[in-house]
């Protein structure tokens, strides 16, 4: 059920964080026998004004920016080669980021997509949280989202402690697999985690009974996630129950305490009382998680 080995698509816009994405997307693509496929998002610049002399300006414009991006696609070839890495296929795109990286995953039918967290300013930008944000929401397969401090040279943050988190949904269990293949092809340790509140207004006082048997429930989740994870030929290094009212929050304070240095979860999770994770929790771990995230999703 694992996502991998897999076409892994790396959109890079030159900076520091997409430099940290390529250091790891070279070491999934090696330690999971994977193809490593390149991409860049040209902006070219647009005119209200219509007249000749404008498109004539703007052509020259866009001659120029391409010359440069080829130049940089070469330069992010090079350096994956240097780092023992090669890529399969490298793609020079126009127009806006985040739609053309999510048309062109479809098209190469890639099982991955990995983007840095936030890109470039100003006119050269062209990765930024908002695109990142848009590429989690809208992309058919899983995506990895990374953040990190840049590194002098090309290595990987693996291995390290993936903790996994779920809710016990269809896209958690897909997520489940992928992480039990990640810490085995990486040699990292899995931590798995279940963190949620009942669906409820925060008005309503919970009698203690009540409190408990959702307490029960999660509690059963995680036990079942854990005997998953053995069935996948995993081990779950420890196992974490937590009932918060900000699932999110909670998920990014225990990252930060076990310390991860790779969050994986479904992009979705069960509706109703008995959620645990859902899209709004997702998008809140990729927002203000410390460490790279891995979303995965049922392919559409």
């Amino acid at each position: 059920m694992s996502i991998f080995p897999t076409k892994i698509l790396l959109a890079t816009d030159g900076s520091e964080e997409a430099t940290v994405a390529a250091q790891t997307a070279v070491d999934l693509t090696n330690k999971t026998g994977s193809e490593l496929h390149l991409t860049h998002v040209m902006h070219v610049p647009l005119y209200m004004d219509s007249s000749v002399e404008r498109i004539r300006i703007v052509g020259e414009v866009e001659v120029d920016l391409r010359h440069e991006a080829r130049e940089f696609l070469k330069q992010q070839i090079e350096q994956i080669r240097a780092a023992g890495g090669s890529v399969a296929r490298s793609y020079l795109k126009v127009g806006k980021a985040d739609e053309q990286i999510v048309t062109l995953a479809e098209e190469i039918e890639a099982g991955l997509i990995v983007i840095g967290s936030r890109g470039l300013g100003g006119v050269s930008r062209a990765l930024m949280g908002s695109i990142s944000d848009s590429v989690v929401r809208h992309a058919h397969c899983p995506v990895l989202v990374v953040r990190n401090e840049p590194r002098e040279e090309m290595e990987s943050i693996f291995p390290t402690r993936i903790l996994l988190a779920t809710d016990g949904s269809e896209e958690a269990e897909l997520a489940l697999w992928t992480a039990v293949d990640l810490a085995n092809s990486t040699n990292s340790e899995l931590h798995v985690a279940t963190a949620g509140w009942p669906d409820i207004p925060e008005y309503v006082e919970l009698l203690e009974e009540a409190y408990r048997r959702l307490e029960r429930e999660a509690k059963q989740t995680l036990d079942e996630q854990v005997k998953k994870i053995e069935q996948a030929e995993g081990v779950a290094a420890k196992a974490h129950l937590r009932m918060e009212r900000l699932p999110g929050k909670e998920i990014t304070h225990l990252a930060d305490e076990v310390n991860a240095g790779l969050i994986v979860m479904g992009s979705r999770g069960l509706g109703g009382m008995r959620r645990l994770l859902l899209g709004s929790v997702s998008d809140s771990v990729v927002r203000h998680g410390h460490c790279p995230v891995l979303i995965v999703r049922q392919e559409r």
